[in-house]
């Protein structure tokens, strides 16, 4: 086996992040995992303006004969049942009669060994008749089952003794049967036998193994094939996510009939688009909001969006010293200052607890959680991490725009929407990105109404997508506003 370099998004190449993160909910700078979801983007955006290393034309890859992709399904759903439930859940939900849980590994590269690690929590109530949702949390890097399940939408979210759950009142599954994967290999659970294959990590061979994954998922769970599928995220899924659906939708037009998947939307949080206008809308945010000077708004505007990069490098040092030391995900929330006194707002009973990202980094690393995870301790010498800290990126386009239009025309379902108090990729960035792509009003911005009778945001119809903010809502918007993400999610599936 290759001896492993865990170099990637290092401390050095953090420094290079977009502006500094100091203390946020997803931080990621003890226990030694280094990169949050904000801090792995912003890196991977400054090493793009630095290097030029960005490839325009994402094509979604066609049908190949790949001997190294593994075309069983491979293992037994039960398997991987999680008999008995979680260690610490609520003794009312002991029984997996309650709804039941999967967990374990897919295997995507025979060959070089890589396995991508998957969480499944089956619908509350008649999961028979639900459709099937796939979340991907971003970074690049970041895992789905540390921040989407534990963090954001899952079952269960965890204590502030990291070693026991609590049932989470607006969970997904209540409406969904839900589908958490960690990708690519070397993020959370996921890895290869190969570990080269950490360097040579990127868009396209994520979308490539997450086809794969999801081919050989549907032979192990074949009573899923034929239901209606989703595929949700945010973050630096606002890449992810296009580029599997693109994938999908290019494979089914050439694949076997038995190999098609159903997808009928995409529906993105806070996600990138465009660089570009990314670019100018997080500036745009920052000054609109208060937190920079008018002069350094005007000089980022001038030399940032004009790719002078040693004046936009000094002025962004500038910039962050102005904004002080917030939480970037949400500019209202309160900080983690000090985690043994974190449970003044318990999450299930809605409240905010910046301190829980702590909790989750204890509870997935221990020995009962991992073994009924059916977690291979063998194949991970290191700890669970929120962010991976060995991968390596490699590629990465600059626009999405080209993808959109494409599943623009396919037909499929497309929801943006934006927690707008956000400043990693705010409202402001995904307004620009819609407007570059010129799309026809055809339902005039509105307010919609959440769960409890208030407005929970905006929403306008375009020819091709929906755009919705969520009132209230930080760059997570599931972990900020739980009731309102699930009202919105309720009206996605009822779109169809």
């Amino acid at each position: 086996m290759e001896k492993k370099q865990p170099h990637l998004f290092s401390a050095k190449l953090l420094k290079l992040a977009f502006f500094t993160v100091v203390v946020v909910s997803f931080r990621g700078l003890s226990h030694g995992h280094p990169l949050d979801q904000a801090g792995a983007l912003k890196a991977l955006w400054k090493a793009k303006r630095r290097n030029n290393a960005v490839d325009n034309e994402w094509v979604a890859p066609s049908l190949c004969a790949d001997r190294h992709r593994t075309s069983a399904g491979g293992g037994k759903k039960e398997d991987d049942l999680i008999a008995g439930g979680l260690p610490g859940q609520p003794a009312s939900f002991a029984s997996s009669n309650k709804f039941k849980q999967y967990a374990g590994y897919v295997s995507v590269d025979e060959v070089n060994g890589r396995s991508l690690f998957y969480y499944f929590a089956e619908a509350v109530h008649l999961p028979s008749s639900k459709p099937l949702v796939l979340w991907l949390n971003g970074g690049p890097g970041c895992s789905s089952l540390g921040a989407g399940a534990m963090l954001e939408l899952g079952p269960f979210g965890v204590n502030s003794n990291g070693k026991t759950l609590y049932p989470r009142r607006h969970s997904w599954n209540k409406v969904a049967n839900m589908l958490f994967l960690e990708s690519p290999a070397g993020v959370g659970f996921s890895y290869s036998n190969t570990t080269s294959d950490y360097q040579k990590s990127g868009d396209k061979r994520t979308a490539e193994d997450a086809y794969t994954f999801l081919t050989n998922w549907f032979k192990r769970y074949p009573e899923y094939k034929s239901r209606d599928f989703y595929i949700t995220g945010e973050s630096y899924a606002g890449y992810y996510i296009p580029e599997l659906a693109d994938t999908i939708v290019k494979r089914n037009k050439e694949a076997d009939p038995s190999l098609l998947i159903r997808l009928k939307g995409i529906m993105i949080g806070n996600g990138i688009m465009n660089r570009e206008t990314d670019d100018r809308g997080f500036f745009d945010y920052l000054w609109t909001h208060a937190l920079i000077s008018d002069e350094t708004h005007q000089r980022l505007l001038e030399y940032c969006m004009n790719s002078q990069i040693k004046k936009c490098d000094y002025l962004l040092d500038g910039a962050s010293k102005e904004i002080g030391g917030i939480d970037h995900y949400n500019i209202y929330a309160p900080l983690c200052l000090n985690a043994s006194l974190s449970s003044r707002n318990p999450r299930g009973s809605g409240g905010y607890d910046p301190c829980e990202t702590d909790y989750v980094h204890s509870y997935l690393n221990l020995p009962q959680v991992q073994k009924a995870l059916h977690a291979y301790r063998t194949n991970l010498p290191y700890p669970w991490q929120l962010c991976s800290a060995i991968i390596v990126w490699n590629d990465s386009p600059s626009t999405m725009f080209p993808i959109y239009r494409r599943l623009i025309a396919s037909g499929l379902q497309i929801l943006l929407y934006s927690g707008d108090v956000d400043a990693v990729v705010p409202v402001s960035s995904t307004r620009y990105s819609i407007d570059a792509l010129n799309l026809t009003v055809v339902k005039p911005w509105s307010p919609w109404t959440d769960a409890g009778g208030e407005v929970g945001g905006y929403l306008v119809a375009y020819n091709g997508l929906n755009f919705a903010t969520v009132r209230g809502a930080g760059h997570q918007v599931p972990m900020f506003q739980p009731s309102r993400a699930l009202s919105l999610f309720k009206m996605f599936l009822a779109a169809h």
